[in-house]
């Protein structure tokens, strides 16, 4: 939450402090006027990212569940005379952790790749579609085959889900009006804390003025880091890239 950003804003509004004690400009405006104008709509903005984030990480369960089950249904539905089971077994499991790694790959692309990035990953449930049409072939019953494919569904709905979440975010009029807000209040505000030193001592108005930029500009930080769930430049981003984990799992008889 500490960045240059914030530095800088807390300085400029402990010199608009000083050049409104200097030249006299002190007024007691309403400090309610913050809460009003910029925090109660970035607390909205933060709580909507926030529900984008929590969203994002039940569709990525369900994606990694329906994965699992068409993994289970390869190893388990294969006639076990048919020498052919392990081989599809094998190539099964190495599509799906190819799939894992272009899901990756996509939903953290920058907007520019995106359209190659998402024919990589419908190649890969194309694969696994095709697949499934070589376990009819060695006497997988037909309903087993339809249910294969509902669990390929389902992977497909939860990646779009995630996909909407990456390119539908916060409003952007919403974002922009709070860091535009967020970042020049503790500055505007100036014969506001001028009035501050006057009234008490002179240093309380300056670490007001300080304060104020601290917890606007971390707010502002706050709801830039939680925008993007996918861009693992934060802690509370989703941690997309799970081949190693699943692998191991798929070791496991």
């Amino acid at each position: 939450m500490i960045d240059s950003q914030m530095i800088i804003v807390a300085t400029l509004s402990a010199l608009s402090t000083y050049a409104c004690l200097r030249f006299k400009l002190a007024a007691d405006l309403p400090s309610s006027l913050i809460g009003i104008a910029v925090v109660f709509p970035v607390v909205f903005s933060i709580n909507a990212a926030y529900r984008r984030r929590e969203e994002a990480l039940g569709y990525f369960a369900d994606l990694k569940a329906s994965s699992m089950a068409l993994y289970y249904a390869y190893r388990d539905w294969v006639p076990k005379q048919n020498q052919g089971g392990l081989s599809y077994e094998k190539e099964f499991k190495d599509l799906l952790l190819l799939t894992f790694g272009k899901i990756h790959q996509h939903l953290r692309a920058t907007d520019n790749v995106e359209k190659e990035e998402l024919c990589s990953v419908y190649r890969q449930f194309s694969d696994i579609s095709k697949l499934h049409e070589k376990l009819r072939s060695i006497g997988v019953p037909a309903n087993e085959i339809s249910r294969a494919n509902q669990y390929l569904r389902g992977m497909m709905i939860d990646f779009e889900k995630l996909r909407n979440i990456r390119l539908y975010r916060t409003p952007v009029s919403l974002r922009a009006y709070s860091h535009i807000f967020l970042n020049t209040f503790p500055i505007i505000f100036g014969p506001f804390f001028a009035n501050i030193s006057i009234k008490y001592y002179v240093s309380a108005g300056y670490i007001l003025a300080i304060l104020y930029s601290v917890i606007l500009v971390s707010l502002d930080n706050i709801q830039e880091e939680l925008e993007n769930p996918f861009d693992e430049k934060g802690e509370d981003d989703l941690r997309l890239d799970v081949r190693d984990e699943y692998s191991i799992l798929m070791n496991e008889k």
